[in-house]
Parts: structure tokens; C-alpha cells; sequence
């Protein structure tokens, strides 16, 4: 491998290159490993003047967004998705290195990752209900609890783990009434921003969090501000009017109201409160798979699929989801009060 400089890279081995930085940066040999088969194998691939689109043998500073694809493709039959995705980011994390680096010109993984993240949520057989019909599912829902926990899951696109984990501090709601009987808001990021709600990357499961351990993880990539329209800041508040005293030192958002009276919900128990709703309405049966069934992360999906239909804007959804990469989010996090806020109250469906 060339012993070049990493300022002004010009390695005759590019995977090995970025194999030793990986070394320099702490990662396990077992991660390393990792990397090296699937960097090789699509290094393999571009040698093959047979199997990729350029019919020539290519180095991998050579290869172009179609190259990438067509060795994407050829992973599909013999892998979940789920492992083509991990290779995939293996491949664009390498290209994003050594174009930082300046070894290549341009990462042909970018548009790849963004093609394959569009593809998320759009499983052609699971069931597609219409804003409509969502509509008519919530109003069937009188409980304010109940009602509150799923125009969130559907109004933020947050995970279920996300929605058991909030708390009275990450939520801020411009409502004197109930300002004056919570304490709302006071994580510092939520500061001049009201009808907010902070979804952070502090909750992991099995640790205290707020001084509460926690029974499931946040998975976001970055925290999170998501905006609260005037619709969920009806519900919330409706809500809150109600809600028990919780044991909880961190003031859980939503919590019990049956059996485990004043406890943090759940995520077992969020799930069955949608799922005996979506029965009642004929969405869900014991056995049915996601192509059929209606659960919390189908509102995940509805979320996504009608949101991004509707502003054309994906890098707002994808800020909301919590599932974008840092430079996207910190675009709309520095123009949150302005670009987020606009498109998603403009943009966003009424359910109520």
C-alpha cells in the first residue's frame, strides 16, 4: 500500500488505505474484517469486465453511481435487505472518506444511499389507507389518552420507543392552562421554540435517563425538534387535563390510566392500544403480516409515504424521522424556525 500523505492522498490501494484509517480510529479488527469482505468483494466486482456496467476493468475511484447500483443488485436474492443495506453503507462510508480526503473526485454512493432510502416504507403489498380513512379510525378513538398517544405516532412519525420515552420536559406547548399546571419544556433546546417536542438520543434502554430507567432505546441518529400543530397541541392538551400524577421522577408524557395507574407507558402497551383499535376497524388479525396489519410503525410508514407526497421535500421528512445524516440535519436544525416549521404545518394532514 503507498505510504502517502493523508492530506493529499494518492493510494495505489484505496480500500487498504481506508482499512489502516479505520485502524487509526479505534475500530475492532472484527469491524474491520467486516469492511475489508464487503470493500473486496465489490472491488472484485468492478474488475470483472463481465459482470459490471462499464464492461471494462475499473478501480473503485473510477466507478459511477450506476456501478454502484448494478453491484447493489447483485447482492438482492441472496441477502435480507437488511444486510444490503449495512454493505451498502459500508461502501458509502468509504467513498465519503476518501472523497473527504481528496483520493477520489465524488462519492457515487451518495444518490445510491438516497435511492435506497426513498425505497423505505414503499412495500407495494402493505395495505394504503387514505388520510380519509385515517381520519375516521382516530375519530372512532375517545379515549384522550389513547387518542393523544396515536395523533402523535401519526402526526411526528416518531418510533413507539420514541413516544413511551418522552417526558413533560421534552414537550412544549403554548397552553397557559396547562403551562400553569406542568412544567413543560424544559430541556434548553426546546428555549423560544413552543408547540415543540424534543426527540433526543439520550434514552437508552436499561439506563437512567431523567432520573427513570428505560424499557426501550431512541434510535435516532441526532436529536430532534419536531413541531406541534395546532390539531396534536388539541389532543395533548386534552389530554394533560386528565393525566395522573406519575411516581416517576421524570414525568413521564404519557402514562397508565388502568392497572399500572400513574407508570410510564410502554411500548408492549402502546402497541396494544393500537393494535385493539385497529381491529375495531378491521386492520388487524392474529397472523396477519405488515403487509396486512396496522401497527405503530405503520404509522411510521402513513407518516413518511403522505408527508413526503405532499411537501416534495425529503430531506424535511427525513429530518423529522430522525434518520438522516448530519449534514441534512443540521441544514433544517439551523433553519428549523423558519424552513421545518413552514412546510410541515403547511403541508401536514388534518386528522381530527
Amino acid at each position: 500500500m503507498a505510504t502517502s500523505s493523508p492530506a493529499n492522498p494518492n493510494p495505489d490501494d484505496p480500500v487498504g488505505y481506508f482499512l489502516q484509517d479505520l485502524l487509526y480510529h479505534g475500530k475492532s479488527e472484527r469491524t474491520r474484517d467486516a469492511y475489508e469482505r464487503v470493500l473486496r468483494r465489490f472491488e472484485g466486482f468492478l474488475s470483472d469486465p463481465d459482470r459490471n456496467p462499464s464492461g471494462r476493468t475499473i478501480a473503485p475511484g473510477e466507478a459511477t453511481q450506476r456501478d454502484c447500483m448494478a453491484w447493489i443488485h447483485t447482492l438482492r436474492g441472496d441477502n435480507a435487505e437488511s444486510t444490503i443495506a449495512t454493505y451498502a453503507s459500508y461502501l458509502h462510508r468509504f467513498y465519503a472518506y476518501m472523497t473527504q480526503v481528496g483520493a477520489f473526485e465524488s462519492n457515487p454512493m451518495a444518490l445510491v444511499v438516497e435511492e435506497m432510502h426513498e425505497s423505505i416504507d414503499k412495500d407495494p403489498t402493505r395495505r394504503e389507507i387514505s388520510v380519509e380513512a385515517m381520519r375516521e379510525f382516530v375519530g372512532e378513538i375517545g379515549h384522550p389518552l389513547e387518542r393523544a398517544v396515536v395523533c402523535t405516532l401519526l402526526k411526528t412519525g416518531m418510533r413507539v420507543g420514541e413516544v413511551s420515552n418522552l417526558d413533560l420536559r421534552d414537550v412544549n406547548l403554548a397552553d397557559e392552562d396547562v403551562r400553569s399546571a406542568y412544567s413543560l419544556g424544559a430541556r434548553p433546546r426546546l428555549d423560544g421554540r413552543p408547540d415543540s417536542i424534543f426527540v433526543g438520543t439520550d434514552a437508552v434502554r436499561g439506563q437512567v435517563v431523567n432520573g427513570e430507567e428505560r424499557t426501550a432505546s431512541n434510535k435516532r441518529k441526532r436529536d430532534t425538534i419536531v413541531p406541534v400543530d395546532d390539531e396534536l397541541r388539541r389532543v395533548l392538551v386534552r389530554w394533560l387535563a386528565i393525566r395522573p400524577d406519575s411516581p416517576s421522577p421524570a414525568e413521564p408524557l404519557f402514562v397508565s390510566t388502568s392497572g399500572d395507574w400513574g407508570q410510564r407507558l410502554t411500548p408492549k402497551m402502546i402497541r396494544n392500544v393500537v393494535e385493539r383499535h385497529a381491529r375495531d376497524a378491521g386492520w388487524h388479525r392474529t397472523g396477519g403480516g405488515a403487509e396486512e396489519n396496522v401497527t405503530p410503525h405503520y404509522f411510521r410508514h402513513f407518516f413518511t409515504t403522505h408527508l413526503r407526497d405532499r411537501t416534495g421535500d425529503r430531506g424535511i421528512v427525513k429530518y423529522l424521522r430522525g434518520d438522516v445524516a448530519s449534514d441534512i440535519i443540521d441544514t433544517y436544525t439551523h433553519n428549523w424556525g423558519d424552513r421545518v416549521r413552514e412546510v410541515y404545518e403547511a403541508n401536514i394532514y388534518s386528522l381530527l
